[in-house]
């Protein structure tokens, strides 16, 4: 049986009858005007944060949700798109798309504003997405990508990067993990579709979207997720695994390479008003800019006495030098 297999099966189980440890997020459940979310949803939350930022949501975006879990962030996704078919949810697993069916009706009852219309539910891979090219302006996943090996997570993100229209967002939670397992972990079938033994650097995360061509790098959010231990674990160390938010935006990469945005600011505080290096990065006298790590390493490189850095916070809400 192959790792995807395994995957499917298990999360085939998990449609069928909720698991509420599956995975464990701890974001807060949105609490929007008029937004409620059935409790079945929220037992089905296979996520490890949230990809559902209201920023990245105006204009009534059209959405792409991969891998479905039971509906909860397409029913939110949905509230800022309140328009027949304006998001489209996908899953391998049949089961999950039926759940996800039933728990929609349930959201209906709850939600005057909600009609299952708004969310076009499709079988679908994620590496081989059924939907046209650069045609999505927001697209997600959440605690998916993980789970793949190195060349199929090479094509679920060649999808998503094809299927999103010039400058639009992925926008995705996963597990990251910053020490190395050993080949029993790696190579546990159900360990990987549980969403922690294929968890990868932040930095080895971020290549991988990069090398698929997203110029655009946000890191929003970093928190602790899981441990596996020597007794429950084959491993002779602690393992501590994080989660992260990350948006990847199909921007043009620049020549100089990806800007990735891991929480950085610089702050000036010389003789003038404001210090401006003449590469379009203005300071202004002691008001903190945000910076992506490409141009805090420029900054770094004049020399300056007058520029205090500030270490990744790994924590990015807009703005800034790009």
């Amino acid at each position: 049986m192959s790792y995807l297999e395994t995957t499917h099966n298990v999360y085939k189980e998990a449609a069928l009858t909720p698991d509420v440890g599956l995975c464990c997020t701890t974001n807060p459940i949105w609490e929007l005007p008029g937004l409620k979310i059935p409790r079945i949803m929220q037992e089905m939350n296979y996520g490890c944060g949230s990809t559902v930022h209201a920023r990245d949501l105006t204009n009534n975006p059209k959405m792409l949700y991969v891998g479905v879990g039971g509906g909860m962030e397409l029913l939110q996704f949905a509230y800022f798109n309140r328009n027949k078919g304006g998001v489209i949810g996908l899953d391998v697993v049949d089961e999950m798309l039926e759940a996800s069916r039933k728990n929609f009706k349930i959201a209906e009852e709850q939600n005057d504003w909600f009609q299952s219309d708004f969310v076009d539910l499709r079988k679908g891979d994620a590496m081989d997405l059924p939907v046209e090219d650069n045609s999505i302006d927001v697209a997600a996943q959440n605690c998916l990508f993980n789970i793949f090996k190195s060349d199929d997570l090479k094509k679920a993100i060649a999808e998503m990067y094809r299927v999103l229209k010039p400058h639009g967002k992925l926008v995705m939670s996963d597990p990251t993990c910053e020490q190395p397992m050993n080949d029993e972990l790696r190579n546990d079938e159900r360990l990987r579709a549980l969403c922690l033994s294929g968890s990868l650097s932040i930095a080895d995360y971020v290549k991988a979207l990069t090398d698929a061509g997203f110029g655009t790098i946000e890191i929003r959010a970093r928190k602790p997720y899981r441990i596996l231990d020597p007794k429950n674990y084959p491993t002779d160390e602690l393992i501590y695994i994080e989660s992260i938010e990350v948006a990847a935006i199909k921007d043009p990469m620049p020549a100089d390479g990806p800007c990735i945005f891991t929480g950085k600011a610089a702050i000036y505080y010389g003789d003038e008003d404001y210090f401006d290096d003449g590469l379009g990065h203005t300071l202004l006298k002691n008001q903190p800019l945000a910076i992506c790590d490409k141009t805090a390493n420029a900054l770094k490189n004049l020399g300056r006495d007058d520029i205090f850095f500030s270490e990744s916070t790994f924590h990015y809400d807009g703005g800034g030098c790009c």
